[in-house]
């Protein structure tokens, strides 16, 4: 399974619109999103191997609120997901190399193996709670801020 990366004060924060984050140091067990909607953050598992991201969060009854998985591939690419041995709906953010959210699925249905398709170029994947993106007005063209990306090119760098 994945790495799950947390310390004292890392617990993600959901913030309402309009509310900065508080400034803190990028980590790889955080991930920060941002844009006209407003700004939140998520306490992340990381999968970056081949069996990592094989496994995602199959066989998980729950996912706290302010968690999430992303999965992260050595070069952009075309990315499909499916819902094979997943017991929650997920809501999943498809994200280019920069770190702007692509594509967004949302509630993607447990236990289905209908490809779920986030389109080409795409470097790192968000998967939360299915609904949540709706919830906090996440959309497509939202920024991503995590040291998983190239700090040279990425639209919000840490």
């Amino acid at each position: 399974m994945g790495k799950w990366f947390s310390a004292a004060g890392l617990m993600a924060a959901l913030l309402l619109p309009g509310q900065p984050l508080l400034a803190a140091e990028c980590s790889i067990g955080k991930l920060e999103l941002r844009g006209p909607w407003g700004q939140a953050q998520f306490t992340v598992e990381v999968a970056d191997s081949p069996a990592e991201r094989e496994q995602g969060l199959m066989f998980r009854d729950s996912l706290p609120r302010s968690a999430g998985m992303l999965f992260r591939y050595e070069t952009p690419r075309p990315a499909s997901f499916w819902m094979k041995n997943t017991l929650i709906p997920l809501d999943m953010l498809f994200a280019d190399e920069t770190g702007v959210v692509r594509y967004i699925h949302s509630n993607a249905i447990p236990g289905d193996t209908t490809a779920i398709k986030g389109g080409t170029g795409i470097l790192l994947v968000l998967e939360i709670n299915g609904g949540l993106a709706k919830r906090l007005g996440i959309t497509e063209g939202s920024e991503l801020r995590t040291p998983m990306l190239d700090q040279g090119t990425a639209v919000w760098p840490c």
